[in-house]
């Protein structure tokens, strides 16, 4: 299994070492050429959306993943990520990959000083902990959008089809469950069973690290 991580900018190298540990190989995207490279999935990290949207319009990779997206490619954002997916962002004019239907609201939660952490119950996985960062939320979801996490009545993890998104940064903690998630999503794109009898979960690994 190949993973792409978008690494224009943002918190990629978290993602990278999580995808380690679970035993999966994994690519840095940089520039166009990149894309050439066969890929799984592909995972957009946490950072600044903005940013991201115009570095991936700049380097001519905006409608080339949008297109594999749209044609299955298992995609998986955090964070700013999240946005990048969004169809509409309540309070931001600008559009990215724009293949999510959802309404996702940016800064959310207000800047650094209004990061947290919680522990809250994710669809399929039980009670994780999460950590936010300038995080987005969701506002309102199409109908074929499932909602996965909920956090103080805003959704906070959702997934259609082939795209997962969270608000907060599974990457940033020890437990490992949502990026296992989205490996078994790929597998079962592929038409292989679930890992979770390959590949065992330490309980010893449930604490978040702090922001």
């Amino acid at each position: 299994m190949q993973i792409g991580i978008l690494a224009v900018q943002g918190a990629f190298l978290e993602h990278e070492q999580m995808l380690s540990r679970l035993g999966a190989s994994c690519f840095e995207i940089r520039q166009k050429s990149d894309l050439t490279r066969p890929m799984d999935g592909l995972i957009l990290p946490g950072g600044e959306s903005t940013a991201q949207g115009k570095l991936l319009r700049d380097l001519g990779m905006l409608r080339p993943l949008q297109e594999q997206i749209e044609k299955g490619l298992p995609v998986f954002g955090t964070c700013a990520g999240l946005l990048l997916l969004a169809k509409e962002i309540q309070n931001d004019t600008r559009r990215h990959l724009a293949t999510m239907d959802m309404v996702a609201v940016r800064n959310a939660y207000g800047r650094q000083l209004g990061s947290f952490s919680a522990e809250a119950a994710f669809d399929g996985l039980g009670t994780i902990p999460m950590t936010f960062i300038r995080a987005p939320y969701i506002e309102s979801v199409g109908a074929g959008v499932r909602v996965l996490a909920v956090v103080e009545d805003r959704i906070v993890a959702a997934r259609q089809g082939n795209q997962l998104v969270t608000a907060f940064h599974p990457e940033l903690c020890s437990d490992p469950r949502v990026h296992r998630y989205f490996l078994d999503m790929i597998r079962a794109r592929q038409g292989v069973g679930c890992h979770a009898a390959s590949l065992v979960f330490e309980s010893s690994e449930k604490a978040c690290y702090p922001c």
